[in-house]
């Protein structure tokens, strides 16, 4: 079983995740257990992972998995960043798509087919 818990601080208000890392995996076991009561004595092992290790281990910035929150200033026009949220960047032919473009997270596709239709403006000029 792989439990995915979304949403935890990269910067904490008192320790840090080295400190912190078993009253994380802690916590969400404990909330899961209020719907499986008897998950903790199925457990063989464990593993959790802090936004620290996703940005150590895999180069997220900030530990994000989705390149950023889907925040009112990370999204449409603003995602990646204002001036690029059509997909093209300033460097000729380079486009972009994935998390970290609009519509954002998810296995939808739509970024890459959005990317794509945008391509194909291009090429059509």
């Amino acid at each position: 079983m792989s439990i995915y818990m979304q949403f935890a601080p990269y910067k904490l208000k008192k320790g840090d995740w080295a400190q912190q890392r078993d009253a994380l995996r802690d916590t969400v076991l404990k909330t899961l257990a209020a719907y499986a009561p008897d998950l903790a004595q199925k457990i063989l092992a464990v593993q959790t992972i802090t936004p620290k290790d996703l940005e150590a281990t895999y180069g997220l910035t900030g530990g994000h998995p989705f390149h950023g929150e889907l925040a009112l200033d990370q999204i449409f026009t603003m995602r990646p960043l204002l001036g690029w949220a059509r997909y093209a960047t300033p460097v000729a032919g380079l486009y972009l798509c994935s998390n970290g473009t609009h519509p954002g997270n998810g296995l939808t596709g739509a970024s890459g087919h959005n990317a794509a239709r945008e391509i194909m403006k291009t090429i059509r000029k």
